[in-house]
């Protein structure tokens, strides 16, 4: 009896596959293997966080406000809408940074937006950085903003940041206001409001040190501000 090979035969195919491929066991790479790979790609993730944060605090800080080079301020005394007696721009040397800015009372659009950001500005710093901080604002309108109407007017912003100064003379504004390179004038436009002053709007900060060290223009955020207030606290007064 002669038995006959069928090479074509499917069945014969199949069975010499099966013979051929490897186990499922033999395509898997061993389990402690495989933990090993992800441990180190989840070590090296880890590492390349922390060296992007180590570079982020080592980087040297930007000043946000426009610097000057570094001079005494002018000193000046003026009658303080708060108390009504005399008040010094030295008086806060040793104490506080100093933020001087001119204005008045009446001013439709420039003194809001500015005080109203300069609020914003305290509002963000910590309660360490609030306690060394002082605002100054300076009326050009003398002989409408009275203490009174001074202190009235910043009890909508933050009365214990910001304090009225009301010069005692036009020769002290004007001696004052051109030592801060600030320009006023008064502009009668025929309204039933009466006058207005022009005036600049930027802020002068002056250091405990009693040097004058930067200008901050209209419109500058408030969170730079308050950027740049907290790291001259905590590198010039911690």
């Amino acid at each position: 009896m002669v038995i006959r090979k069928f090479v074509n035969s499917p069945f014969a195919d199949s069975q010499s596959l099966m013979s051929k491929t490897p186990s499922p066991s033999k395509l898997r790479p061993p389990s402690k293997l495989k933990w090993l790979f992800l441990g180190g790609l989840i070590l090296v993730v880890i590492v390349g966080i922390a060296a992007y944060f180590t570079g982020r605090s080592l980087r040297p800080y930007h000043i946000k406000g426009q610097q000057f080079e570094p001079v005494p301020a002018y000193d000046f005394t003026m009658i303080s809408s708060r108390t009504q007696e005399p008040t010094s721009l030295s008086d806060f040397y040793g104490k506080k940074f100093t933020l001087i800015y001119f204005g008045y009372t009446t001013c439709p659009d420039v003194c809001p937006a500015s005080l109203s950001a300069y609020s914003k500005s305290y509002d963000l710093l910590s309660k360490k950085a609030k306690d060394k901080v002082q605002f100054l604002w300076i009326t050009v309108d003398p002989a409408r903003d009275t203490p009174e109407k001074m202190e009235d007017y910043i009890s909508h912003f933050r009365p214990n940041f910001m304090l009225g100064m009301i010069p005692r003379s036009a020769e002290e504004l004007k001696e004052v206001a051109n030592a801060y390179s600030a320009y006023y004038e008064k502009i009668d436009y025929g309204s039933e409001a009466g006058y207005l002053m022009d005036h600049s709007a930027g802020v002068v900060l002056v250091d405990p040190k009693g040097v004058k060290r930067l200008i901050y223009s209209f419109n500058t955020p408030p969170e730079d501000v308050a950027s740049d207030l907290e790291y001259l606290i905590k590198t010039e007064m911690e």
